[in-house]
């Protein structure tokens, strides 16, 4: 998932605002109680997060796969005073350890935490978004865009993570592609095609796919 040297990723953190008491308990719960820790946003995705966000000043912000909390904590600190993170999840099994960590933040009343089918809810929001932070089974990652993509104001901004998958998107010439590297695949040219959005893909830790609505 990482894609410089480990010093350079050390160099970074060490130059990047550092994780306070809150944000390294969480990670060291998610490492600890959950599996698949390696999903979890971490130090520099999400102080990018939060920094978009307080760049942005986003009113509301879909998140599209909550995990245990860390990137939904992150952008609800960059909210302003009316600001509203709506983060949207399929695991009930981890939705008390997430729910006391939102509590934990004191950003309880800006983070609106939804446990269901994103596929299901989303047509159900009446807002539109400032932001969409996609992060959630790569299967979906198109159906999602397109859920989302006609809901944007103008000047709001669809990120979507994973989108180098651990260097997947390099494919060779006879050499089979899995499944989600496929959609990962389409999901990039489909961004990269579409005359509704300008778009930027960051190499940052396993590739994050920025889409500015027109």
């Amino acid at each position: 998932m990482e894609f410089i040297a480990p010093e350079l990723l050390a160099y970074c953190e060490n130059h990047t605002t550092q994780e306070d008491e809150l944000l390294l308990q969480l990670t060291r719960e998610t490492h600890a109680k959950v599996m698949m820790p390696r999903m979890l946003s971490g130090h520099l995705q999400g102080k990018t997060l939060e920094l978009l966000v307080k760049m942005q000043k986003p009113k509301v912000i879909l998140e599209i796969g909550t995990y245990t909390g860390y990137s939904g904590i992150c952008m609800a600190r960059g909210l302003d005073e009316h600001g509203k993170l709506i983060t949207l999840d399929i695991n009930d099994e981890i939705a008390p350890m997430v729910r006391d960590f939102f509590k934990k933040s004191g950003l309880e009343d800006k983070i609106d935490y939804r446990l269901g089918n994103a596929v299901d809810i989303i047509p159900t929001i009446p807002e539109h978004f400032d932001m969409v932070f996609i992060d959630a089974d790569k299967a979906n990652y198109i159906n999602y865009y397109n859920l989302v993509v006609d809901k944007m104001n103008p000047g709001g901004i669809i990120l979507a993570d994973n989108v180098l998958w651990s260097g997947k998107v390099l494919t060779e010439e006879g050499k089979k592609i899995d499944k989600d590297t496929k959609v990962i695949l389409a999901y990039n040219k489909m961004v990269n095609d579409d005359p509704r959005v300008e778009n930027v893909l960051l190499p940052i830790r396993d590739g994050i796919m920025l889409a500015r609505k027109l």
